[in-house]
């Protein structure tokens, strides 16, 4: 059963301008898992300028966090924090979830699995979370 539905957009060139700006690393902290600063390369600080694909790869996996964010129904406040919503690629590339902190344990205590799906064309990333509850 369907539990929410989320989507959003957001721009590369936006996300290249947090993240290259005097405060982009501790942006880059605050809103990026562990996994996610590593995919992305942002772990040993941010290369300036931040190339085409990494600025619409960072962009999609912002949106992955609002579009689930959006599914929940809850907007970000308690219990969520951004960097513990990760967008991670499987090993055959296509995206997932990966939950930790209090954001996993509120995905457990529902019993939710989430599905993601995620597009970067012309400057925009997309992101589109659905949340099903297990039955």
């Amino acid at each position: 059963m369907i539990y929410g539905i989320g989507c959003d957009l957001c721009s590369t060139a936006r996300m290249a301008k947090s993240l290259g700006g005097a405060h982009g690393p501790a942006f880059a902290a605050r809103v990026f898992g562990p996994s996610e600063r590593e995919a992305l390369g942002l772990t040993g600080g941010i290369p300036d300028p931040l190339s085409a694909h990494r600025s619409a790869s960072a962009a999609a996996d912002f949106a992955a966090k609002e579009a689930f964010l959006k599914a929940a129904g809850t907007g970000l406040r308690e219990p969520f924090s951004l960097c513990e919503i990760e967008a991670i690629r499987l090993p055959g590339g296509a995206p997932a979830y990966r939950f930790s902190g209090r954001s996993a344990q509120w995905v457990e205590a529902r019993r939710l699995r989430a599905h993601l799906s995620l597009s970067h064309e012309d400057g925009m990333a997309m992101a589109y979370c659905i949340l099903e509850t297990e039955t």
